[in-house]
């Protein structure tokens, strides 16, 4: 396996314990990244560690601070991490089973894939996993990642088993504090029977290999341009907010549109080239 692991520890269910590993399932690579560059001097900027006091300094001399008044601190460094042994620090404790709706989506995070060590842990990891697998449910975990004590929720999927940390119940916000102020308004049932056929036009089977970053594909694009000394700009005009005269009009021209499958294209329009950087600079790609 390439990738290399996230974290490394035990999976623990009772008394039944098996080495694992966790890889992180999502990726980002794939995504346009840029760098901060001086436009003066074609250089890219390096952030400098700096003591207002003593200036530049290496990251690797540096430890962390918990402030606990106005520029007074208590430090730790490696080593202080390491002598908080909490069982959590190193295998994944399943404390309990739930159903999957149960957990509301707010609180679903990031996805890893936990996978067996090699050798004698693999039997045990399958006795855990089919026993999951039989009951039909969500197991509930602790485990310390990236520096805190978090829930997992871990499900059967396919030879392995998937974990999604869980966000803490003080991370989430309360919707009503968002919602409250939204007006009660009595839609019109016409008006609500025209969008709900319009729903049932577009109603389809969930397929993530048919999304594509469009941004993603206008920034290379943009790139592209800009290498050949050109600026290739993407426009996609604003939609202007439907009122309430032309709702039921909106609603009927949305019906056929979905019929028929039509959606406006964006716009693309091409601008006079970029004057050339002085000769003396660093090239740019």
């Amino acid at each position: 396996m390439a990738a290399r692991p996230t974290w490394q520890g035990h999976l623990k269910l009772s008394l039944v314990t098996c080495p694992v590993a966790l890889y992180t399932a999502t990726s980002s690579s794939a995504h346009v990244s840029f760098h901060l560059i001086n436009p003066d001097t074609n250089n890219r900027i390096r952030m400098v560690a700096t003591d207002p006091d003593t200036g530049p300094i290496e990251r690797s001399d540096l430890v962390k601070g918990y402030e606990v008044s106005k520029d007074e601190y208590v430090l730790f460094d490696d080593a202080d991490f390491d002598k908080v042994k909490l069982e959590t620090t190193r295998t994944i404790c399943i404390d309990s089973f739930v159903d999957e709706d149960e957990i509301d989506r707010l609180y679903w995070d990031d996805p890893f894939y936990v996978v067996p060590e090699k050798g004698v842990g693999a039997e045990a990891f399958a006795v855990i996993r089919d026993a999951m697998k039989a009951a039909g449910k969500i197991a509930i975990g602790t485990l310390v990642l990236r520096g805190r004590e978090r829930q997992l929720a871990l499900e059967v999927r396919g030879k392995g088993l998937v974990a999604y940390s869980l966000r803490a119940h003080d991370e989430v916000r309360d919707a009503d504090d968002y919602f409250d102020d939204i007006p009660a308004v009595k839609p019109d049932k016409d008006m609500v029977d025209i969008a709900s056929r319009i729903i049932g036009q577009k109603q389809t089977d969930f397929d993530p290999t048919t999304f594509k970053d469009r941004y993603d594909d206008a920034l290379r694009e943009m790139i592209q341009a800009k290498q050949k000394g050109g600026k290739d700009v993407i426009e996609a005009p604003e939609p202007d907010d439907t009122n309430v005269i032309d709702l039921m009009e909106a609603l009927r021209n949305s019906l056929k549109g979905a019929a028929s499958g039509t959606k406006p294209a964006a716009k693309k329009t091409a601008k006079a080239p970029t004057k050339k950087k002085p000769a003396s600079r660093k090239k740019a790609a």
